[in-house]
C-alpha cells in the first residue's frame, strides 16, 4: 500500500478489524518510512456492474459517486454519515443479490429519492429538483405539495 503522505510502499498493519457487518475489513498501516498512519478499506470485489447512464453511455458502478450525491443533497441536515454509508451498502448489496450486470441511473436515482423521502424532505427536495429535471417553480411546488400531502404531520425535518 502506498502511503498517502510520502507515496512509499513500505508500510506494516498495526491493527485489523472487522467491519460491523461483516463486509469489510478496516487496517490501521503506519508507514515505514515517515511513520504516517492511515486507514485502509478491504473489501470482496464483486463482478463490476456497469451505469447506464441517459445517454447511453455506460461507466461501472462507483460507490463514492452514489455516496457523494446523496452528501450534497444531505448537506446541513440532519443524516448522520452512518445511514448514508448503511443505505450505499444495501444498494449495492441489492445490485449484488440481482445478479444484474447492469443497472440505469433511473433506477439508482430512484433507490436515492425513496431514502430522501424516509429520511429528510428538504434533502429530498433538492436531490428531485435536479434528478427530475425541474425548471421552473411551479413543478417545484407541485413536488413540495404532493410531499406535504403524504405527510401532513410534517414528517420528518
Amino acid at each position: 500500500m502506498r502511503c498517502p503522505k510520502c507515496a512509499d510502499l513500505s508500510d506494516k498493519v498495526v491493527d485489523s478489524r472487522l467491519m460491523p457487518h461483516g463486509d469489510a475489513i478496516r487496517r490501521r498501516r503506519a508507514c515505514e518510512a515517515c511513520g504516517h498512519r492511515y486507514t485502509t478499506y478491504e473489501r470482496v470485489e464483486a463482478s463490476p456492474v456497469l451505469v447506464v447512464k441517459k445517454n447511453g453511455q455506460r461507466e461501472e458502478f462507483q460507490r463514492d459517486k452514489l455516496l457523494g450525491g446523496l452528501r450534497k443533497a444531505l448537506h446541513r441536515r440532519p443524516v448522520s454519515a452512518q445511514a448514508c454509508d448503511e443505505f450505499v451498502r444495501n444498494v449495492e448489496q441489492k445490485l449484488s443479490e440481482s445478479g444484474a450486470r447492469e443497472v440505469s441511473t433511473a433506477e439508482l436515482g430512484s433507490f436515492v429519492m425513496e431514502f430522501l423521502r424516509r429520511e429528510d424532505h428538504i434533502a429530498y427536495i433538492r436531490y428531485a429538483s435536479v434528478y427530475k429535471d425541474i425548471h421552473d417553480i411551479a413543478d417545484l411546488l407541485d413536488e413540495v405539495r404532493q410531499l406535504a400531502a403524504e405527510h401532513p404531520e410534517g414528517g420528518k425535518r
